[in-house]
């Protein structure tokens, strides 16, 4: 039945009745094949040898040597395992096999023919032509039968329309995915290969040219109908990602990468692990992994608190401290809806781990403290914090109270109830602050520095880091939203820069500071590489959506806004860094000013007996200015617009 209905489908049809009849009845189509291929390729050769007029004494001879043949080929052909050789899948290793069992067999034909006399005598030329026949006819019936396996499942696939790709690159890498394409059920056919290797110009990789390099790439596919561009190169680096997306601007077509490239390589590709080239893969420098074999000693056995769990950064900590097993983990944050699918995704994803969903403020200091006295935790990640630049200088109350009087609030409750260690997230906007947010960030810090004095069997410690990518603070998903609502970009100024990393990059580094047994009451940072023009990044994403920067997507500039720097620095200009022995990680050395750290704690107290309400931002800077030296430099700029 399933013959019948191929066959009345044409084309198509007919190879796909083609292909189930071999299944079915493999073994005896590979009898029948390598039988068959024998006899007729000894007939062959004869005739060959002797100019297709055989000697009547050597016609006698040919149905003995054609059975002995025969059987010896099938022998071979069994030792070598070709009845279960997949045909569909056969390549180089399978071709060595076959040239190697057919040449042993036809010395064993030869050897019972001249060796031992218990066949006919038979010319070396006979057996070396039958031998070359017999290869060639055999491995020419595979390589037919998988062209036609390929041309069925293409058509298999369920698209309409096959999906035209170009790949950039044509290595190793490139080939295999482009012979993946053509042998497995998918809708995508390779149309050409971009490379830079000018050798490579004009040769074809699986069937399909290389048309040139990417500089050309304009003008190389201006007349040919492509849907999506697929870089595969397992070597490039975000610096050459960013001179190739430069390159094809013009091009006005989509781009995707294969990560985990490396499984291509090693011969195991995941066609399914395509995705869009994303913004993180053309960061200033390689993403920074950090080593943590240690990290899961740590956190067996302990209670882990999360501040601020529902957020971008909070979440990764959850998700990474979870992968490593503590005894129990505690989310805490006061955005209930955020939480509960964090909370969600952990429960199925960690099902022996005891989680606890906690909903509360990090100002309420009753719901703190019964928090701390009931699971007691042994390490405590404070992640809660407003972040908003412009937002924060229009309700600066709330940022102090926030980012400083809550800090205090988890710092001194950690200490109390002798949680082990206790890490502060900070901000790169710390650094000689200029922005109420940042100055907030850094009393935040002397506050932390402050505690490890009247606490010294807890650990305390800040991280300090630059933007994170995808972040609910990051500026890119502002830019994604306006691109796709068709622009403009709006950007500050033409020459800002920020420096960035990704959400793992940060986790990773919050964990590692976690476990940085030198540095009680110091700041660790992340070596950032260099920073980004904020230009750059919105051209990037315009261009990885398919579109041309300022033609189709335009860019508006619309001045630093209240508290923005120009430039962003890790280090400020009172302090240094040093090394830590961990690869990409340093410390920032702050000056070890006692009365500065007692000031910033007495800050901290005063700010509990303020105002709930503090509305009026000269009041919030009266209070900041009082720790001399450390955010004085803090450029605020009234607004009219403030309450």
């Amino acid at each position: 039945m399933r013959v019948k209905v191929a066959l009345s489908e044409g084309g198509p049809g007919l190879a796909a009745a083609i292909l189930i009849t071999a299944r079915r009845h493999r073994k005896l189509l590979c009898y029948t094949l390598y039988a068959t291929a024998s006899a007729v390729s000894l007939l062959v050769a004869f005739a060959t040898r002797f100019e297709f007029e055989i000697p009547d004494r050597r016609i006698g001879d040919l149905p003995v040597l054609a059975g002995a043949l025969v059987v010896v080929r099938l022998i071979f052909a069994r030792l070598f395992r070709f009845m279960t050789s997949r045909w569909r899948y056969v390549g180089v290793d399978e071709a060595l096999r076959l040239g190697a069992a057919s040449f042993l067999s036809s010395v064993v034909f030869l050897g019972l023919s001249r060796g031992i006399h218990v066949l006919p005598s038979v010319p070396l030329s006979v057996v070396a032509i039958e031998w070359a026949g017999f290869t060639l006819s055999v491995g020419g019936s595979w390589l037919i039968y998988r062209r036609l396996a390929e041309h069925f499942w293409a058509r298999r696939s369920g698209s309409d329309r096959c999906h035209r790709v170009v790949l950039v690159g044509a290595g190793e890498a490139g080939n295999l995915l482009a012979h993946e394409m053509r042998r497995m059920p998918t809708p995508y056919r390779v149309v050409g290969f971009l490379d830079d290797d000018p050798l490579k110009r004009g040769t074809r990789i699986q069937g399909v040219e290389v048309l040139g390099g990417t500089d050309e790439a304009a003008r190389l596919l201006r007349h040919v109908p492509i849907d999506e561009i697929i870089i595969a190169i397992p070597s490039a680096k975000p610096s050459d990602l960013r001179r190739m997306l430069s390159q094809m601007e013009e091009v006005d077509i989509p781009f995707r990468v294969l990560p985990g490239i490396s499984s291509v390589i090693e011969g195991d590709p995941r066609l399914s692990d395509l995705r869009p080239l994303r913004i993180d893969d053309l960061l200033g420098r390689p993403p920074v992994s950090l080593e943590l074999p240690e990290l899961a000693a740590d956190l067996r056995g302990q209670t882990v608190l999360v501040t601020g769990a529902a957020g971008s950064i909070g979440s990764e900590l959850s998700r990474q401290i979870a992968a490593n097993k503590p005894s129990r983990l505690l989310l805490l944050d006061q955005a209930e809806s955020d939480l509960y699918y964090v909370d969600l995704e952990l429960r199925r994803d960690h099902p022996d781990l005891e989680i606890y969903p906690l909903v509360g403020d990090i100002l309420d200091e009753g719901r703190m403290g019964a928090i701390f006295s009931a699971h007691r935790p042994g390490r405590v990640l404070h992640a809660a914090a407003y972040k908003h630049v412009p937002l924060m200088e229009r309700n600066a109350g709330e940022a102090v109270r926030n980012n400083v009087l809550g800090t205090w609030i988890i710092a001194t409750l950690a200490g109390r109830y002798q949680s082990c260690r206790f890490v502060l997230i900070s901000s790169d906007k710390a650094a000689d602050p200029q922005s109420v947010m940042g100055a907030t960030k850094r009393v935040a810090e002397m506050v932390v520095q402050g505690l490890q004095g009247q606490h010294p069997d807890t650990h305390y410690g800040a991280v300090r880091f630059g933007n994170v990518l995808g972040s609910n603070g990051s500026v890119v998903p502002l830019f994604q939203r306006q691109i796709a609502n068709g622009g403009p970009v709006t950007i500050t100024h033409p020459g800002v820069t920020r420096y960035f990393m990704t959400t793992p990059e940060a986790a990773q580094l919050v964990l590692q500071a976690s476990l940085l047994s030198s540095a009680r009451g110091q700041i660790a940072m992340l070596e950032m590489g260099e920073p980004v023009k904020i230009q750059d990044l919105a051209r990037n994403l315009v261009r990885l959506s398919g579109l041309r920067p300022e033609t189709d997507i335009p860019f508006v500039y619309t001045g630093l806004r209240p508290g923005e720097k120009l430039h962003e620095t890790l280090v400020g200009k009172m302090e240094r860094s040093a090394p830590t022995g961990l690869e990409g990680v340093r410390i920032v050395c702050t000056p070890s000013d006692l009365d500065v750290w007692r000031q910033a704690l007495d800050f901290a107290e005063e700010l509990r007996r303020a105002p709930r309400d503090l509305s009026d931002p000269r009041d919030v800077f009266a209070l900041v200015r009082k720790v001399p030296g450390r955010v004085s430099g803090t450029g605020y700029r009234p607004l009219a617009t403030e309450a």
